[in-house]
């Protein structure tokens, strides 16, 4: 069985850092691209960071660039992705999303809340 599971959500206040994991289980992980999704209150999901089968080649949103790394740990089966310089508008359900089988393969989503 497919199956991602992302954790390390919470809540943090602005200017402040996060990294978020996502486990991965099911599939020969190293032979996909793994992506980064988040989807604000009352707004559409949208892609932060794609992350490719090589470790350390990643491709980030515009507003991701610069403050947000991602990776992946092959050996783990796992990805990351660091944030920093965290700012209110970054509130949002952050899901880790791979496409297997020409099916895309969504996790339940970890929550991050940027407030003081």
């Amino acid at each position: 069985q497919v199956q991602l599971v992302e954790s390390g959500g919470g809540l943090v206040q602005p200017g402040g850092s996060l990294t978020l994991s996502c486990t991965a289980s099911g599939f020969t992980f190293s032979e996909h691209y793994m992506m980064w999704y988040r989807q604000a209150p009352g707004k559409e999901r949208v892609l932060v960071a794609s992350i490719s089968t090589t470790p350390g080649v990643a491709g980030y949103a515009g507003f991701a660039e610069g403050r947000f790394t991602a990776s992946r740990d092959n050996a783990k089966n796992m990805i990351y992705l660091q944030m920093n310089n965290l700012t209110p508008e970054d509130t949002a359900l952050y899901y880790c999303k791979t496409n297997f089988r020409l099916a895309d393969v969504w996790g339940q989503g970890t929550q991050v809340t940027v407030s003081s």
